[in-house]
């Protein structure tokens, strides 16, 4: 009986490439991620809309602060409110930053197995394996 990584005979003798357990593995690991991986990336996409919505509003609010403070005939210290507003902003920077560069791996990551799966494919359809395949 032949295992998961050898290849069947045809009734001519000849050898037919059929994919291994190991290609059938990985091609469905790689199905069962991409749900996963496009929903992490649609979260990532809502988080960064909404950070840049939140950095909009925390300028808003210190250019509010700064004209309040501009036209109080009382002195109010608001200045460091101010800086308290534009260190958060500074931080919403920098986490919309971290959620970039990691939204561009994902996107990557998945290109890569979409790649990868179509090439897999290609090869399981047309029987052809490169050299050194254990399908052969």
């Amino acid at each position: 009986m032949a295992g998961a990584g050898s290849a069947a005979v045809s009734g001519a003798g000849t050898p037919v490439a059929g994919p291994t357990g190991r290609d059938l593995f990985a091609e469905g690991l790689l199905e069962f991620l991409r749900p996963a991986v496009q929903q992490l990336d649609s979260h990532v996409h809502a988080v960064r809309e909404s950070q840049v919505e939140l950095r909009e509003q925390i300028d808003n609010l210190a250019a509010e602060l700064c004209r309040i403070n501009e036209d109080q005939k009382v002195a109010l210290d608001l200045d460091p409110y101010v800086k308290k507003l534009l260190n958060a902003r500074r931080r919403v920077v920098l986490v919309n930053n971290i959620l970039q560069n990691a939204q561009e791996r994902l996107r990557r990551l998945n290109h890569s197995v979409a790649k990868e799966t179509a090439r897999r494919r290609a090869m399981l359809d047309s029987g052809v394996y490169p050299p050194g395949s254990p399908s052969k």
